[in-house]
């Protein structure tokens, strides 16, 4: 008996053909396939190149010229930096953003509580959530007008409600003692109802068994909230005060609406109003921009000593 050996027929077609040949259809295929992938990745790359980096290097290069944002850019070195550290007013304006970050833990915290607050089964508690939510979409334009009628001194609803209570109420926006408190006091009532649904969402992911355990060993509703609730809401704190910050240097629309001038004697002017201000009033974009990148840096230095304490501060729960 002779074995005879299963041999594969010889393939024939096109497709064979083409596969064994170097630079076939294969090839071409894997060739569009990898020219769409570029494309594709391209996409993003050109936009920051474009939309970021290529503003951010105009940007410092314009804080090193003397430049009206229309005519030709006058190179003058650091002498744009010099002026800028002996400038009186930016250290005011800069104080006083710093001064509005004051009510970043205040919102935070006010928060946290109204998150607790609305995650227990309480009537109308849909209702509550929606209510406090509103301000979030609502137009900060809208907003700062609607407050700078309650903050009138004469016929101001604070006004009127503190005379209920025998208060004499000041004329909150040209008091340079309370004009900032004032715009802290409104910021806070804007993004409070962000922060709530985060941490609402934050504190509903925590696994029920958590508490339970910690029930059974005799924790108390204090000690159930240090040792387990504030360490799993952690990484959304970290998220809202690192946003709330970048968010708070920027802080504008409030001021140039509520107090035009920049409040009693340059009291509630922030760094970004001083900016416009320059830059869109005495056609000094050359300052301006100065202003910008200063300003810029001081946030990413903040924001990255934020991400250390961060990193630092591992998530555990005690």
């Amino acid at each position: 008996m002779t074995q005879t050996a299963d041999v594969a027929p010889p393939t024939t077609g096109r497709r064979s053909k083409a596969a064994a040949r170097p630079g076939g259809g294969t090839h071409r295929l894997h060739r569009s396939e990898h020219r769409w992938a570029l494309a594709f990745v391209a996409a993003p790359i050109i936009g920051f190149l474009l939309f970021t980096l290529y503003p951010i290097g105009f940007a410092v290069y314009a804080s090193l010229t003397s430049w009206n944002g229309l005519g030709p850019m006058t190179f003058v070195g650091l002498e744009n930096y010099v002026t800028l550290f002996q400038d009186e007013y930016f250290r005011i304006a800069l104080y006083n953003t710093f001064f509005y970050m004051l009510g970043i833990p205040i919102g935070l915290a006010l928060s946290l509580v109204l998150a607790l607050a609305l995650n227990r089964r309480i009537p109308g508690r849909t209702a509550f959530r929606a209510i406090y939510y509103v301000p979030v979409i609502s137009s900060l334009a809208a907003i700062a007008i609607v407050w700078q009628f309650a903050y009138n001194g004469d016929f101001g609803l604070i006004n009127q409600v503190l005379a209920w209570f025998g208060i004499d109420g000041p004329d909150w926006l040209q008091n340079t003692a309370t004009v900032k408190p004032a715009i802290i006091i409104m910021a806070i009532w804007k993004g409070l109802g962000y922060s709530m649904l985060l941490y609402l969402a934050a504190i509903q992911g925590v696994p029920a068994s958590l508490y339970e355990a910690a029930a059974l060993d005799g924790a108390n509703a204090w000690q159930r909230f240090r040792s387990i609730t504030l360490p799993m809401v952690r990484p959304v704190t970290f998220f809202l005060v690192v946003t709330s910050i970048i968010a708070g240097s920027q802080i504008f629309t409030e001021i140039n609406i509520m107090t035009p001038a920049g409040g009693p004697e340059f009291s509630s002017a922030s760094v970004v109003w001083y900016i416009f201000r320059k830059a869109f009033k005495y056609q000094q974009m050359g300052y301006a921009t100065t202003m910008a990148v200063v300003l810029g840096l001081l946030v990413f230095a903040i924001t990255l000593i934020q991400f250390r304490i961060n990193r630092r501060n591992d998530f555990s729960i005690d």
